[in-house]
């Protein structure tokens, strides 16, 4: 069955730069490239994979593009972009013959409550919308009803919720975070990948019954044709091996049908993301 990781991450490690990466997360203190991914995606049966920004910077985009360019299993980008620049526009046309790049992403779970609700950032995403790009939600849990009330404005832009929205589940926290996904759920326009939940565990004894709320959740929630597997490597190594996370998952949803199960490992992202 095809596989494709809607989520991961490369990076050139610099201490200030990705100052998100503290003590606790050593094993990711260095640099991850295609190179190092690649061995991984064979040894598991990936396909492919999307290139999700983690810098905040137009030369992220262009670094993974040069990456994506370079390594054809890099079948997408996700980059950054200011949505709030009066001038985004004109930064868009120039991405015009860069096929590969098919979304953008703001790390919005920094940013204090209110900054999606910014005039200049909806109307940037009406832009990024005409301009037929998808965006990736990275919030917090408690940025849901937020992101509830942004995506009223955008009823036609596709969007996907990065790691199911980040609830607490070392701290088994689920019934605000399942009131605000199951709205926002109800938006058409909105998928959700499964990603990132391990990190949001016990790093040290996670196990899928920790998990299993959650995704019985999203998947009740969204249903089987928007949902996303992703990885989130290299940061998923601070609670698990690419090969835990995939065939944990792969267990959850080996007594889905065959369909079900082609949706949520490829043919949901090769829509979404048109691949």
């Amino acid at each position: 069955m095809k596989i494709i990781d809607t989520h991961q991450h490369f990076w050139k490690y610099e201490a200030k730069k990705q100052d998100w990466i503290n003590q606790d997360m050593q094993a990711i203190q260095k640099d991850f490239l295609p190179a190092d991914l690649a061995p991984l995606l064979k040894e598991n049966k990936i396909d492919g994979c999307i290139s999700v920004q983690a810098a905040q910077s137009k030369e992220e985009t262009e670094f993974l593009l040069a990456q994506a360019n370079q390594f054809p299993f890099i079948q997408g980008v996700v980059g950054w972009i200011d949505v709030c620049d009066p001038k985004m526009e004109q930064t868009l046309e120039k991405y015009t013959k860069q096929n590969l790049l098919k979304g953008f992403r703001h790390v919005l779970q920094d940013e204090a409550d209110g900054f999606m609700l910014q005039t200049n950032f909806i109307n940037g995403l009406k832009i990024v919308n005409t301009h037929h790009y998808t965006y990736d939600l990275l919030i917090n849990a408690h940025q849901l009803k937020e992101a509830n009330e942004l995506v009223k404005h955008l009823p036609t832009l596709p969007i996907v919720i990065d790691h199911i929205a980040k609830p607490n589940i070392k701290k088994g926290a689920i019934e605000n975070w399942k009131k605000e996904i199951i709205q926002i759920a109800q938006n058409p326009n909105v998928y959700c990948k499964i990603s990132g939940m391990a990190t949001e565990a016990n790093w040290e004894s996670w196990t899928m019954d920790d998990l299993k709320p959650y995704l019985d959740l999203v998947v009740a929630a969204f249903g089987t044709n928007r949902i996303m597997f992703g990885s989130d490597w290299p940061v998923c190594l601070v609670a698990s091996t690419y090969s835990k996370w995939l065939n944990t998952v792969q267990n959850y949803f080996n007594t889905f049908n065959q369909n079900e199960q082609e949706a949520f490992f490829a043919s949901n992202a090769i829509k979404f993301y048109k691949l």
